[in-house]
This record gives structure tokens, sequence and C-alpha cells, in this order.
């Protein structure tokens, strides 16, 4: 009777572990979903970058999700929102438009994108395509949501921006970001994943990098410099390495 017992007690904790197990799997691979955007809002395109953070700020403190980047023309854009429709998208741009908070805009479509994700092709053109949005900052000052293009910048504004501008909607804050993609280890980095780090001592993410491949990363550094690429094997980022994530 006995026996019989602790076989009951051994399959009941095997049955709860197994079940712990499929529960934590899933909640990993709900935790790679990051959620698609479908159309965004672009509004102002600017050759100074000072112009298109005053206009982000601007629809950020009119309660707006928005952000700006460097478009491959060259110019400074903002963009907000994420909508599930065009008319959507459309319907409250106009609004804001005749509330006179907007100037000229147009909708943009990210749905070609989500659909590239299908297929292996899908995920290395998706990767590079993230690479290559990163590679546009290259050089800027870069200062999140300031007023002023000058004395700083954000790395995690600058990650969730390369993301946004691919489709997918990166949480804005860098251990947010961190704890939102499946964990990777360094020998299996692919370009596209975000390395991070902490660089105010301690274990606490304080910082964030796009990898781009080669055992090399692109990110913000700093206040008062720019956005630059940097080798994982620099002594200095080799001891506050933290791990990294991936989400494709």
């Amino acid at each position: 009777m006995r026996k019989h017992a602790i076989l009951l007690t051994a399959l009941t904790c095997t049955i709860f572990l197994s079940g712990c197990v499929i529960k934590y799997a899933m909640q990993e691979h709900k935790s790679l979903k990051l959620k698609r955007i479908k159309y965004t809002v672009q509004v102002g395109a600017f050759s100074k970058m000072d112009n298109a953070v005053k206009l982000s700020h601007k629809l950020k403190n009119g309660g707006l999700d928005s952000y700006y980047f460097k478009h491959s023309d060259g110019l400074f854009k903002v963009r907000f929102g994420n909508y599930q429709s065009y008319s959507s998208a459309k319907r409250n741009a106009d609004n804001l438009k005749r509330r006179g908070f907007l100037g000229n805009y147009f909708v943009v479509s990210h749905k070609n994108i989500s659909k590239n994700k299908k297929n292996q092709n899908g995920y290395r053109n998706l990767r590079a395509k993230i690479v290559a949005t990163a590679k546009r900052f290259l050089g800027i000052l870069y200062k999140w949501g300031g007023s002023s293009a000058k004395g700083g910048f954000d790395c995690s504004g600058l990650a969730m921006t390369v993301y946004r501008l691919n489709g997918l909607m990166l949480p804005r804050v860098a251990s947010s970001q961190k704890k939102a993609g499946k964990f990777v280890l360094k020998r299996n980095l692919m370009p596209g994943d975000l390395v991070f780090f902490a660089t105010s001592g301690g274990r606490r993410v304080s910082h964030v990098g796009i990898y781009i491949g080669h055992g090399k990363f692109i990110h913000s550094p700093g206040r008062g410099k720019r956005v630059k690429i940097a080798r994982l094997k620099n002594v200095y980022f080799k001891k506050r390495y933290l791990g990294a994530s991936k989400f494709i």
C-alpha cells in the first residue's frame, strides 16, 4: 500500500513538474511574440534633427506614442501610433489635423514586413533590415524625446526605434527589452539580436546595443557622444556584459 502511495506521489509530482515546464515553455514562447505594428502615421520631414525632436516631444505631450528617426533619404522624420487598420489610422490623424495638432501626414503600412517573417529567408531579411536601419543612425548625437539634439541620447530609445521601423513593438526600457526576448548565448548571436550591459555597476541592465555580426554592435554610448559601432571583446564591454536576447 505504501509502495502504491509513493508511486502515486511521484506520478503526481511528475505531472505537476511537466505542467510547470509546459507552462514555462509557453510563457517563453509568448515572450518572443512582439506585438506587430500594422499601420503608423508619419508626420514631418526635417533636415535638422532638432526639429524632429521638438515635434516628437510635442506629440508625446499630447499623449501620442511618437518617435523620430533618420530616413534613408537623409531627412529626420516622425511617426506615432500602432493601428490595426488603415482607416483607423487615417481617422485619428484627420481628427488631430482638424484640431490643428498635425500638418500633412501619410499612413505607413508594415503588413509586408510581418508577412516576410513566415519563412527562413524572411527571418534573414528582417535581421538584415534591422542592421541596415541601425546603421542609418551612425554618427547621430542622439537624445530621445528631448528638445535639443545636443547633450546626449538614449540607448534603449535607439533599439526601440530601429525595431519599430521594422514593424516590431519593442518595449521602451532596456531592462524590459531584455526580458521581452529569449536568452541567447554569445556564441549563438545573430545580427539583429540585442546585447545588454551593466554600465552603472552591479548586475542591473543599464545599456543596450544592436548586434550586427562579427562580434560588433551599434549603440548610443552616452551623454555627448554619437551612435557608433563597438566590439563585444572590448575590455570595458566584456566586463559589463549581461547577456543577449533574440526576438526573431
